[in-house]
């Protein structure tokens, strides 16, 4: 066995595979190495459009997997490892790289373009060692490398593509199809390392754990990249195709040539230094998001969805821009994965892709449309003003709009009919698209009447009237609000689902024997909230509950980053993790009970009210369910 000889020097090491992915456990645990699991928390959002090739990709998003584990385990698992191992597996076909599909229409576009094809499997793989050195820093130095196997499709018929789709089997799987198990019937031939199609190419792998651990110190296979010191470079593995030839580089003035089959072997001490790609994407970051509010404002998204497909020209006439203009705005959006750009016999189109269709297009039953140009108009202009916010630790409404905050709030949400209707546009669009997940997230039986406070449009309530149908809410938002309400009246009313006017920190409150905050809470100050929960401590009776939702922050206050990035804006309240949420709404008498992680926008918790004589007190004839629920 190739992995033998380096068993012994790994015994006694805490080795970690960061992934979560059962065939790469198989795969290594057949080999026998000993090893624990801790997947990685790194979201696989680099863009591929800064990357050469599709290995280049696969190997840095490996390398982020693994360093994010060797940086997270001393402090989240207090323990540190010796060696993290990270990979990650993309199909490309066509010059496009496919991972993982979304959903069954997506591993059908996937399945389809592969149909007959010779494709290529890459898996990158980023060992990442890991030394203590003197103090509490660690050191780390990475090994990296690729392999490349090529594989043929057959022509595959519609129903044997959907019969493989409705198995389920694509769906966590590169490329949309698993070669060791159903998959394997779609496939004509291999050339190449078959487990690297599974998921890990273990012979590349235990060459490498080889060279690393069987060499000499002072040989130069141990010359692999220091992650604090950009002048060392990771060790790059080359296709076998390309074994005899030669790579020129330049760095510092200095020529360095070496074949292939050396850079595999040894590491290069002389290259080109490590591109920063995840620095670069935020550099680009700024231009991107304006590149999204303008096709936004200028209904581009609308006019493709209109005719399905249209040409450049026909896009620049119907949004009443020039060509020029048109064609860059255009291309930029195909680089973002907005559009798409199909060549046709004698011309080329443009078309929504379908993410734009189903959160781009104006009236789509999910659209963001309209938190993308409150995005814009409002928030757009208070980032403008980050440094002086930063300095002085307040709101820059004055500065972006002329007013102050407060009068800011009056004028230009309430003041004209169409900037009102545009920022409860904003609110339903945050609403429609995480309702069902946060109206679904715990079991609400037992509760007959709710009150979403805050509750803006009633998007919220009437995906909790869904979600359950014993269960009535009354909307509770102020009377300008409740009076423009019309403008975005169901198609399908629901008479459980009513409106009542006013201001929830100076009128009485709707009585109810569940209360929903729904992006309340981040933006009050402490004062303020106090009046509010007091107010609703008052109201509950013991086993009412109390359902809030919100961005929550890891306990660490270090993801997700939108929610730290929202707080730039400096409003009087702040964001929160789920046990500071408890602590502020233990103080009011409220206790927690459920947490639920949705993946969407929002996040939720459940508190009851307790009684404070009797801690039992929960929820009525339900309450036992409930009593013994920890916190998740």
């Amino acid at each position: 066995m190739l992995l033998n000889p380096v068993i012994s020097k790994l015994s006694g090491k805490l080795v970690v595979l960061a992934s979560a992915s059962p065939r790469r456990l198989e795969i290594l645990s057949n080999a026998g190495l000993r090893f624990e699991v801790v997947p990685s928390w790194f979201k696989e959002t680099l863009d591929k459009s800064l990357f050469k090739n599709p290995y280049d990709y696969a190997v840095e998003t490996a390398k982020q997997k693994a360093l994010e584990v060797a940086h997270r385990m001393p402090f989240k698992h207090l323990k540190s490892p010796d060696v993290v191992i990270g990979a990650d597996t993309v199909v490309t076909v066509d010059g496009l790289i496919l991972e993982k599909p979304t959903d069954k229409e997506d591993a059908y576009r996937m399945l389809s373009r592969l149909s007959g094809k010779e494709h290529s499997v890459f898996t990158g793989v980023a060992i990442v060692l890991c030394h203590d050195k003197s103090g509490s820093d660690t050191d780390y130095k990475v090994v990296d490398f690729y392999e490349e196997t090529k594989v043929k499709f057959a022509e595959l018929s519609e129903e044997m593509l959907w019969e493989y789709i409705n198995s389920g089997e694509p769906m966590d799987k590169a490329g949309g199809y698993g070669i060791q198990a159903l998959g394997g019937m779609l496939v004509e031939y291999v050339k190449g390392d078959f487990l690297n199609v599974v998921g890990f190419p273990l012979n590349h792998f235990c060459k490498q754990l080889g060279l690393i651990f069987n060499s000499p110190p002072e040989s130069p296979a141990h010359k692999v990249k220091r992650e604090s010191d950009e002048a060392w470079t990771l060790v790059n593995s080359l296709s076998e195709g390309a074994a005899n030839e030669e790579v020129e580089l330049l760095e510092n003035g200095k020529d360095c040539r070496m074949s292939m089959q050396e850079q595999n072997v040894i590491g290069m001490e002389c290259s080109r230094q490590h591109i920063p790609h995840s620095i670069i994407s935020l550099l680009n970051g700024f231009k991107a998001s304006k590149t999204l509010f303008t096709a936004s404002k200028l209904k581009v998204f609308d006019v493709l969805n209109s005719s399905n497909s249209l040409t450049l020209e026909e896009v620049a006439g119907q949004i009443n821009a020039s060509v020029l203009g048109t064609e860059r705005l255009l291309e930029a959006a195909v680089s973002l994965g907005l559009l798409e750009w199909v060549k046709q016999q004698n011309t080329s189109v443009y078309r929504n892709t379908e993410q734009a269709s189903r959160f781009l297009v104006s009236d789509s039953p999910e659209s963001l449309n309209g938190y993308i140009l409150h995005c814009n108009d409002m928030v757009w202009p208070l980032f403008s003003h980050l440094e002086n916010a930063v300095r002085e630790g307040t709101s820059q409404h004055e500065r972006a709009f002329g007013k102050k905050n407060e009068e800011v709030f009056q004028d230009a949400f309430y003041s004209k009919d169409e900037v009102k209707i545009r920022f409860m546009d904003a609110m339903h669009s945050i609403a429609r698209v995480t309702g069902k997940d946060v109206a679904t997230a715990f079991e609400l039986s037992p509760y007959k009447t709710a009150c979403d406070i805050g509750g803006c449009t009633g998007a919220m309530a009437y995906e909790f009237t869904k979600a359950h149908p014993g269960l009535s809410v009354i909307v509770f938002d102020l009377p300008q609000v409740i009076e423009m309400r019309r403008h975005f009246q169901p198609k399908e009313t629901d008479d459980r689902v009513s409106f009542v006017a006013g201001d929830f920190f100076k009128d009485d409150l709707p009585k109810a024997d569940l209360y929903i905050l729904a992006r309340i809470l981040h933006d009050w100050s402490d004062e303020k909230l106090h009046v509010l929960l007091s107010k609703l401590s008052k109201m509950c009776t013991p086993g009412c509950g109390l359902l809030v939702s919100e961005i929550f922050l890891d306990e660490e206050r270090k993801r997700p980053s939108r929610a730290l990035l929202q707080a730039l804006s400096m409003t009087e309240g702040k964001q929160r993790s789920p046990t500071e949420y408890s602590d502020v709404l233990e103080k009011h008498g409220f206790t927690p009970k459920h947490i639920k992680h949705t993946d969407n926008l929002l996040d939720a918790m459940l508190f009851v009210k307790e009684d404070p004589n009797d801690k039992r007190t929960l929820l009525g004839c339900s309450s036992a369910s409930i009593e013994t629920a920890e916190l998740e």
